[in-house]
């Protein structure tokens, strides 16, 4: 079975770390992509790909870019904890344009949702994919708005989405939360390809990390849906990274890690 798709597939947030990864990696693989980012590529374009300078906000250019392909890969958007007027319009309003899009072109969505969706969630349990949403600010309410937006358009729509709550993803682990919530760029590029080219997904939820050992907040997700299994670990950093916290009571005790801490005005942890 090919893994070059039948039709174009759009990237948005082309020029962001993720964006910079996944164009290289999927050009090489043979994919005619359709890059956008509201700041300039940086890189020089690999063959096979194409850059346009859009807002996620402007749903005409969104709509134009969409035009013939099968498949969005949404990874743009603000990529931090902001205040709420800087997330709502490209996080929310540039997310109803890239799933009206989709539905116009009958295209699949992936979507680069993130661990901070759940990040209340207490390091001390494990979750399943299907377990509530608990967002540890404006930016992670943006990326449950985004996964609820999916299940919306597949069921009104049938448009098919895959949604993967991406951990921390860099070259390599730097802390030792990371231990558990890395994905590694290989396993991300490997599961973009996965997302595309799978069958049928419906809407499919996948945590976004690598295999690593002391993965034990994240269970049951769809990766078998898709058919991904990453490859590889941050084990081999535990040595370096075990005793690397932060030591602020907050950001330990939760999923989120920093992000838990940001604008946090509570003087005791919920029960």
């Amino acid at each position: 079975m090919s893994d070059i798709p039948a039709r174009p597939v759009l990237l948005t947030g082309a020029s962001g770390a993720l964006g910079r990864v996944l164009v290289p990696a999927l050009a090489a693989a043979g994919w005619t992509l359709r890059l956008t980012d509201l700041a300039p590529f940086p890189d020089a374009l690999p063959p096979g790909t194409s850059f346009t300078r859009a807002d996620l906000a402007d749903g005409v250019a969104m709509l134009r870019l969409a035009e013939g392909c099968g498949a969005i890969l949404h990874f743009g958007g603000v990529s931090v904890e902001r205040p709420f007027e800087e997330i709502v319009g490209p996080n929310l309003r540039g997310l109803y344009h890239i799933y009206e899009a989709a539905r116009r072109e009958k295209a699949r969505v992936i979507f680069a949702s993130s661990n901070h969706s759940v990040g209340f969630h207490e390091r001390g349990t494990t979750i399943d994919a299907d377990d509530p949403f608990l967002p540890d600010g404006y930016y992670g309410l943006s990326k449950a708005y985004g996964e609820l937006m999916g299940r919306l358009y597949w069921m009104k729509h049938g448009v098919e989405s895959v949604l993967i709550r991406i951990g921390s993803s860099l070259p390599e682990p730097t802390t030792a939360r990371m231990l558990a919530s890395y994905l590694s760029y290989d396993d991300l590029i490997r599961f973009a390809i996965r997302a595309v080219m799978a069958e049928t997904v419906g809407v499919s939820v996948v945590w976004g990390a690598s295999a690593n050992q002391a993965m034990t907040w994240w269970r049951a997700d769809d990766r078998g849906r898709i058919g991904w299994t990453p490859e590889d670990s941050a084990d081999g950093f535990a040595g370096r990274l075990a005793g690397r916290v932060s030591n602020d009571p907050v950001e330990e005790r939760y999923v989120g890690g920093a992000f838990c801490r940001i604008d946090y005005t509570r003087e005791d942890p919920p029960a």
